[in-house]
């Protein structure tokens, strides 16, 4: 998996403003079905971790465990960012095949 390809498109969709951040707001994208993935950071705190992936399982969007909070945060230009969801199935769908 080439990390940087992921990181690159995940900056794209967030300049492009097709991401949601934030845990409440990633919660109401999934429940509402705008969430096409879900991106976790690898260093999430298990609380989090679970209400996130119990609630991407539960509406089927997939999602993925990436690099740590600090690379996923530099990838969108902010700071502390735990999860990125992204709303647009174009990005989506390239976002699955980098990192399947």
């Amino acid at each position: 998996m080439s990390k940087g390809n992921y990181l690159n498109l995940l900056g794209l969709a967030y300049r492009a403003r097709k991401c949601s951040l934030g845990e409440e707001t990633i919660v109401k994208d999934i429940q509402k079905k705008r969430a096409k993935v879900v991106l976790i950071a690898n260093d999430i705190g298990p609380q989090t971790h679970k209400k996130l992936t119990d609630k991407c399982k539960s509406y089927n969007v997939p999602f993925f465990i990436v690099d740590d909070r600090e690379t996923l945060s530099n990838a969108i230009g902010k700071m502390d960012r735990v999860a990125v969801a992204i709303l647009d199935a174009g990005f989506a769908n390239k976002m699955k095949s980098l990192l399947m």
